[in-house]
């Protein structure tokens, strides 16, 4: 990923938080409790999330430890990137799921911050020619959208060779902190190139991305959960007021280990992360990592 800054701008953070809230976003639904089997189920996706990490020579063989052996049968079909200009990425399939799993590297909270806070970054639409159609007033902070943009012809080809070979039209993008980011807008892009796909976003401690537009336009196309762990802050930023919206699927993790599902986008509940975490300087940074039902992500 791009190291383009030295200094974490906590001040502009946290006055992105202070204006007042869309009314309409205040009406909710019920908080609820997700069962022991309904966490479990994430297990796999959280290891899928955590291999990201790894480097492609290892995801390429399968052979990066621990990660890999918690999906064994995985089969890899294409990894690339560098770590650094260019995200790590994964493509392969899982038999037992019978679907496609892209993975897309996250970094660390020093790392990420200063590309969520500074001013030099905006939200701008999305390139026409890897999103044929969408409207211009669907937007992504452009830092993200680059990210995304350095490896999506490479994780379209993979995906397309994936589907094809195992037969499935499944298919679940992962990744965690600027990962999750990624892997939100590589499934828009995915679902738009592949239109007949059941796809699927599984994300973890993911920042805001895009704006009201964008996050309605995902809860229309794409099937999304997006993770938090107690009290990390990455979630809250970008700040509201600076025009970003999560989309719908939080799935937050309380200081007691319960998981509960939080409807609708930035539940303000006390359960929810925008509710619990109002600012960055509530929030702890060590929490971004996990754990994640005793995952924690890095390889």
């Amino acid at each position: 990923m791009r190291a383009m800054f030295l200094q974490v701008a906590l001040i502009l953070a946290s006055r992105t938080l202070s204006s007042p809230i869309d009314p309409l976003l205040e009406a909710r639904q019920s908080i609820t409790t997700l069962s022991a089997s309904a966490i479990a189920a994430f297990k796999t996706y959280t290891f899928y999330a955590s291999t990201a990490y790894c480097q492609p020579s290892e995801t390429l063989t399968w052979t990066c430890g621990s990660n890999c052996d918690a999906n064994s049968d995985f089969q890899p079909v294409a990894s690339g990137g560098n770590g650094d200009s260019i995200q790590f990425w994964y493509v392969g399939y899982d038999p037992s799921l019978k679907a496609v799993i892209v993975g897309h590297q996250g970094t660390d909270t020093s790392k990420l911050l200063p590309i969520i806070t500074d001013a030099s970054f905006f939200l701008k639409e999305l390139d026409d020619k890897l999103f044929p159609g969408i409207s211009a007033d669907i937007k992504v902070h452009n830092g993200f959208g680059r990210s995304q943009a350095d490896s999506a012809t490479q994780v379209l080809a993979a995906v397309t060779s994936a589907m094809s070979t195992h037969s499935t039209n499944t298919v679940t993008v992962v990744g965690h902190s600027l990962g999750g980011a990624i892997a939100l807008i590589s499934g828009v892009y995915l679902d738009l190139q592949l239109p007949s796909t059941n796809l699927n976003v599984i994300a973890y401690g993911m920042p805001r991305v895009g704006n009201q537009e964008f996050a309605d336009y995902v809860d229309a196309h794409l099937s999304v959960s997006h993770v938090n762990n107690e009290e990390d802050l990455v979630p809250i930023l970008p700040g509201r007021s600076l025009g970003y919206h999560h989309c719908s699927g939080e799935k937050h993790i309380l200081d007691s280990g319960a998981w509960v599902a939080c409807p609708g986008q930035d539940n303000t509940d006390s359960q929810c992360t925008t509710g619990d975490v109002k600012s960055i300087f509530e929030g702890i940074a060590g929490d971004h990592s996990g754990p994640y039902d005793g995952v924690n992500m890095g390889c």
